[in-house]
């Protein structure tokens, strides 16, 4: 190297820069807005649809009902029958499908005098109490057709014991389920000879005894074709865990052990449409919850996922809410969705 030659200049190092004051001012506007907006979000009352009225005659038979309600079932047959969907989408093998068994005893019976309660029912409302750990008691009425195939004296041959109650005949066609024809339509069904007692004698308005029950039930927005009511905490849990039985993630994330009460109802007309309302302890676990069924409805529907092409287009009619309490999942699935390309 020759003297001449000069040693390259090594640049300095310089100290990194100061997070400014502006910047620190600025992401802690940011994070307080985000959270101001989380909390005016949880605690704001957003719309809700108004629900359909339940009718005079449904209401008077709920009032009557002995006690208090766990869960309410009503299933409008004739109307969902009439309705384009049943016609035009479901399958016929779903339509001529058993609505539920009644038992071994009593289904023999219905086989006999050829009743088909996917032809002769017409409507069913049914209220369930829980009686022990694993028991329950019900009571309810089925109208319907089926009176003219099994007229009282074949109810009379088929039971085990009868009962006189309010001037009407009873009937236990097995031990936990006793039938009272109230009319040439009209059936009283009951668990027991005690629940008709109650209910041919009712003591007071169950809705006014159970403020639960009602409120559950203003929350079901559809009333003439399917709707349901869990009251109990128990029995809601219960039932969503079976539903997610098989999802880890939404047994787990969805806060289903915060999860009070439920209620949900569904439409047929030209397609489905549907109500289902999530009721938990506070509205933090409704935003967390809403917050994780929203996510999972976002990804699960997105295009490129492995979610199945037919449940992508259903989840895109498909939309979550948080109110109050609440999780609201709303549904208006198109008659298309249900047909194969």
């Amino acid at each position: 190297m020759s003297g001449t030659e000069k040693t390259p200049e090594i640049p300095a190092l310089q100290a990194p820069k100061k997070t400014g004051p502006k910047v620190l001012a600025t992401v802690f506007i940011i994070g307080m807005t985000g959270l101001l907006a989380t909390v005016i979000w949880i605690n704001w009352t957003k719309p809700r649809q108004k629900p359909e009225p339940l009718s005079p005659a449904l209401t008077t038979i709920i009032q009557d009902m002995p006690g208090t309600s766990d869960a309410m079932v009503y299933v409008g047959l004739k109307d969902i029958r009439q309705s384009r969907f049943w016609n035009d989408a479901l399958p016929d093998s779903l339509k001529r499908a058993m609505p539920f068994s009644a038992g071994k005893r009593v289904d023999e019976l219905m086989k006999r005098q050829g009743i088909d309660l996917s032809r002769d029912l017409d409507t069913l409302l049914v209220s369930f109490q829980r009686s022990g750990r694993k028991q329950q008691k019900f009571i309810g009425v089925a109208w319907g057709d089926f009176l003219t195939k099994a007229p009282p004296a074949t109810l009379q041959a088929a039971s085990l014991k009868t009962a006189d109650i309010s001037g009407r005949h009873a009937y236990a066609l097995d031990s936990a389920l006793w039938v009272c024809p109230m009319g040439p339509r009209a059936l009283a069904v009951a668990s027991s000879k005690e629940m008709l007692e109650g209910f041919f004698h009712p003591s007071g308005h169950m809705l006014e005894r159970d403020s639960v029950s009602a409120a559950m039930l203003g929350k079901a927005a559809y009333k003439s074709h399917l709707w349901f009511t869990l009251s109990s905490p128990q029995w809601t849990a219960a039932a969503l865990q079976s539903l997610t039985s098989k999802n880890r993630d939404v047994r787990s994330v969805g806060n289903l052990s915060s999860l009070q009460h439920l209620a949900m109802s569904v439409k047929f007309d030209d397609g489905l449409k549907g109500q289902s309302e999530w009721v938990y302890r506070d509205r933090r676990a409704a935003f967390f919850a809403s917050s994780f069924l929203w996510g999972t409805i976002t990804v699960a529907g997105a295009p490129g996922t492995r979610t199945d092409p037919a449940a992508r287009n259903l989840l895109k009619h498909v939309r979550v809410h948080q109110n109050l309490e609440s999780v609201v999942i709303n549904a208006d699935l198109p008659i298309t969705t249900f047909r194969k390309p």
